[in-house]
Order: structure tokens, then sequence, then C-alpha cells
């Protein structure tokens, strides 16, 4: 098949998927319009306030409507929360205490959780260091959830378990609502008091659905990533049953000031608008994640989710076996950004990683990773993971010139 006709055909192929991701945007949509509406957000939202944040509408509101697009009894939506990490660290420090029991049940996690949890780097400021036990359940064969393991690993002395939703940097499939809804149920039944907690990052908007009304308690992810669709400038949210997110948010702050405090510092309205759009853009990038995996696939590499299966999250991986054609991926998809096209990315460390990193996008937001944007670490078996997208076109372009380079 000629190059230049390799992205346009697998377009042909996909276009019948597209379907399912315009009724999943629109059912979304609705839902947060509904959440603007009946929480009866105006323009006074929008203002901000100084110092300690008191008395803050906008915040409140913000709160209130997150936390029912995402059916939560309570919600915290922060410029505050420098990334995801930083969220999913403030759930897990503010809920457990010492010498109880976090349990992945999913594999190992991202990366950057390694050093939060003490697995790796300064052990006395992690969750080990603070007296916190650990376990994890691996996954079967390195991709599927091993459901019998989660059975015979939980038990009255696990106090949380963490389902991360992505994959992260791994080749395990990304678990959607039905089965977090699986493990949930498993983990309940054996330990009704068990914290179930969802690292929700990239999934946000993918499916109806989200993770608690699968029966999680809590949830957290980035607002440079799919809730903040692609203009909200930094943060993260974290959502859930009351009393759990009461202790994240205390962990954010201090106790006494909980939810109550912090300055938004204008931020306000570019989070209320960045959640408007949301549906609109993640559903753009799964349809560019969708037309990337026909494309590299037509190739003859191995690329997953296939076009076929449905989505739960942005990323689309694709793995190379060899660095080469890893760097020259990330190297195309920079020069075809809109920001710092000029620039060419090398491999290099990374705060929180173990391996050196290749990193591409030229974003508007330094880190949003939803807008279009690769990475991998540099080591076997040499996956990119390519994820975000705002608009559908901007993927197909670029999906062409890293197919005339990856032909060259």
């Amino acid at each position: 098949m000629e190059k230049n006709k390799i992205v346009q055909n697998a377009e042909n192929k996909v276009k019948k998927y597209f379907d399912l991701v315009d009724e999943i945007k629109e059912y979304n949509q609705e839902k947060v319009l509904k959440a603007f509406t009946d929480n009866k957000v105006g323009l006074e939202h929008f203002s901000t306030v100084s110092g300690y944040g008191h008395d803050d509408m906008g915040r409140e509101v913000l709160d209130k409507v997150f936390a029912q697009v995402f059916k939560a009894e309570k919600a915290i939506v922060r410029n505050h929360f420098v990334s995801g990490t930083h969220t999913l660290a403030c759930c897990l420090f503010g809920n457990l205490r010492y010498g109880e029991k976090l349990v992945s049940v999913a594999g190992a996690p991202y990366d950057t959780m390694e050093e939060v949890i003490g697995k790796r780097g300064n052990k006395r400021a992690s969750l080990a260091g603070h007296g916190i036990l650990y376990d994890e359940v691996p996954l079967i064969n390195n991709t599927d959830v091993d459901f019998d393991g989660i059975n015979k690993k939980i038990d009255k002395s696990v106090n949380m378990v963490l389902i991360q939703r992505s994959r992260g940097y791994s080749l395990r499939k990304s678990l959607n609502i039905e089965t977090i809804k699986k493990i949930i149920g498993i983990v309940k039944n054996n330990n009704p008091k068990c914290i179930c907690f969802v690292d929700n990052c990239y999934g946000e908007f993918v499916e109806k659905l989200e993770p608690l009304e699968a029966g999680a308690d809590l949830i957290a992810g980035s607002l440079i990533k799919n809730p903040g669709g692609g203009i909200v400038e930094a943060g993260g949210y974290a959502a859930g049953k009351a009393e759990y997110l009461d202790q994240t948010a205390y962990r954010l702050t201090a106790p006494g000031i909980g939810t109550e405090g912090g300055a938004m510092l204008n931020q306000a309205r570019l989070i209320f608008q960045g959640l408007f759009m949301a549906p609109s853009v993640v559903s753009e990038a799964v349809k560019g994640a969708i037309l990337a995996s026909q494309v590299f696939e037509d190739m003859g590499y191995i690329s997953t989710p296939k076009p076929h299966e449905i989505r739960t999250d942005l990323i689309q991986t694709i793995r190379f076996d060899a660095p080469e054609p890893l760097m020259e991926f990330c190297k195309t998809l920079q020069s075809l950004s809109p920001v710092e096209s000029y620039l060419t990315p090398v491999p290099d460390e990374v705060p929180g990683y173990d391996n050196k990193l290749i990193m591409a996008g030229g974003s508007f937001i330094e880190g949003s990773t939803i807008e279009l944007s690769a990475d991998g670490p540099v080591r076997p078996p040499y996956a990119v993971y390519m994820q975000g997208g705002l608009n559908y076109a901007h993927v197909k372009i670029a999906l062409k010139g890293i197919v005339d380079k990856l032909y060259k």
C-alpha cells in the first residue's frame, strides 16, 4: 500500500466506530450541562477572592458541579493540586494510617506512584515511611486482571484498594467500567469496609458511566487531562463519599480547613469552561486514537487497543521493539505540534520515573496530555504511548507525517 494512502484507507475502515463515540459524547455533554443548570452557575461564580479564599462562591459551586457530574456525595476541585500524582497522593495519605494496608489490585501502579508508595525513592516521605503496608495482585501474563488473585488477597486486613483505570507505561489492558465494577464487587464481598479508590486519569467521559457509578468510594484525576477540556492551566480533582473526600481535603490543606479554603486565583472560570468542553474534546481524542490504532495495525505494528474495541481511556499504545522508531515517532509528532515544533525531543531523566523517557507534544499548557502528545520509557518493548488531541484533524495530520517518516 502506498504510504500516502495508509491514513485515508485506515480512516475509511474506522468511521463506522465513530457513531458510538458521538453517542457517548452527547450523553456526557447533557450530563455536564444539567449539572451546570441545576447548580445555577452564573457570572458571579467566575469572580475570585484573595488570601485565605474564604466564602468563595465559585469554588463551592464548582465542587458541587463536579460532584453531580461524577455522581459523588462531595468533590474537591483545585488548582492547588500540582498534578494527578499529587491528587492521588492526597487521597492515599489522607485516608490511610499507620499499620493499615493498601493493595493495588491491577498489577503494579503507574511509575510515579512507586515513590509515593515507597517501592523506590525517598522511603521516609512515602506511605511506607508512614508505616502503611503495601501489596499488589499481579496481572495474568502482564495483561489481564487476576480476579481469583484479588479474591484470595483481599480480606479484613486490607483498608484500601487502588484501581488504576489507565494502563500507564505497560502493555496491560486499561480497565473499563464493567471490569472496575467486577473488581469492586469482589473486594466489597470480602471486606465491605475496604475503600475502593480509582485512579481515573485519562478515563473521564470516554464511557457513559464513571467509576463511582460502578461502586467506587473515591476517584481522582488531573485537570490537564480529560476533565480540563484542554484549557485548564493546572490542577486536579477528587470525588466520592464525603468521609473519604474530607480526609483527602485535609491532606491538601489542613485539618479544620478542608474544602473551605484556598484562593482560586482567577482559575474558576477556566475550570468551569474546561469541564463544559470536556465531553467534546475527549471524543475528538478518542476518534484520533481509533484512527491511530488502524493505521499502525495496517503497517504491521502491534497496537492496542484494537480499532473495534470499546475504549475506556485516551491512550493508544504502539509497540516498536526497537528504540529507533520510538524516537522517530516522537520527533515527528513534536515537529507537527502547534507549539515548539522546532524542538527535537531526546531521552532524559524525568522526576518520578526510573527510566529515561522521551516525550513529545508541543502543548499550549505544559504537560497537558489532553493535547496531542506521545511519550514512552526507553526500555523494551520500546512502546510509545500516544494520547490526546484537541481536534481530530490535528491527529490525522500528525499521523500522516509519522507514517511518512517511518516509511523512510
